[in-house]
């Protein structure tokens, strides 16, 4: 292995144990913010984040040479990501145990394919479908705790969130395709976007921000790793890697290791409904992954 495809490795490695601890630190954190408030909160941190990156000169040349057409997409695409997708996320949070969210939301991947077959008139193979029947079948199994043929699901607004987050996502992933910009300046656009909304509606809402500490760690940590150092790692490492299948097949370890955090720090009993509907969700994802290579 060459030293880029080390550094690489080691770059997508800590992206992936930083993903892989979100979904504890969304759990812990909405025990004492809102989803409305720890959007915004976040949203602050990692816009500080991307305007201390965008101090390169590398950087500012991208976003002056950026058109305006170019500029005014990537701010309001913000409106999108981070603002309503995470909005919609956080709150799947609120409704569902931390396990179940996560799992569901894995599922973007599925449902990025299905999306970009009729709106970048991709083909969508006998593969891909079979691959999308697999992983929505895993999630009915976690949405009905176990009793799929029983079709109930014990919290369906959760469920739904949840989905229209993966929804949200894929959408942000499509439209990003016919954006020429920089990654890092696309996101300082994104969250330049997306944050006066955010404050207007935190202020509409009437829910400041509540004087604890969890809280505040809570938004700093989700801001920080989750939506800027975590995207950093991964675009450094898939830059630097001679084999991006190498590296993307990294995100498969961040599902376990995300049980075993929400177990071990959220106090999370891991359920077996959970397990198999997950297996189902990534298996789903690696047929997929087949059919496309």
């Amino acid at each position: 292995m060459q030293d880029t495809d080390r550094r690489a490795v080691k770059m997508g490695l800590g992206a992936v144990m930083l993903w892989s601890t979100v979904a504890t630190a969304f759990s812990l954190s909405l025990e004492y913010l809102t989803p409305l408030q720890l959007v915004t909160l976040a949203t602050v941190v990692s816009w500080c984040f991307f305007a201390i990156r965008l101090s390169s000169a590398e950087r500012r040349r991208a976003l002056r040479e950026a058109s305006h057409k170019a500029r005014a997409t990537g701010l309001l695409v913000g409106w999108l990501n981070p603002g309503l997708y995470y909005l919609v996320l956080f709150a799947a949070y609120d409704q569902l145990p931390a396990q179940e969210a996560m799992a569901i939301n894995y599922s973007w991947g599925i449902t990025l394919a299905l999306l970009a077959a009729p709106l970048l008139r991709q083909r969508l193979s006998s593969g891909a479908l079979l691959a999308a029947c697999i992983s929505y079948s895993g999630i009915v199994v976690i949405a009905t705790r176990g009793a799929p043929f029983s079709l109930e699901f014990a919290q369906p607004l959760g469920v739904g969130l949840a989905l229209l987050s993966t929804l949200l996502w894929s959408l942000y992933w499509v439209i990003n395709t016919r954006l020429s910009l920089d990654p890092e300046v696309n996101l300082f656009l994104n969250f330049s976007g997306a944050l006066p909304l955010l404050l207007a509606l935190l202020w509409w809402s009437d829910s400041p921000f509540p004087a604890v500490w969890q809280g505040w760690a809570g938004g700093l940590y989700v801001g920080l790793f989750e939506m800027g150092l975590a995207f950093v790692l991964w675009m450094g490492a898939m830059k630097a890697t001679t084999s991006t299948l190498r590296i993307s097949s990294l995100i498969f370890l961040s599902p376990p290791l995300s049980l075993v955090l929400i177990w071990v720090i959220a106090g999370e009993l891991v359920k077996a409904y959970t397990l198999i509907g997950l297996v189902l969700i990534l298996f789903g994802l690696w047929l997929q992954r087949r059919a496309e290579s």
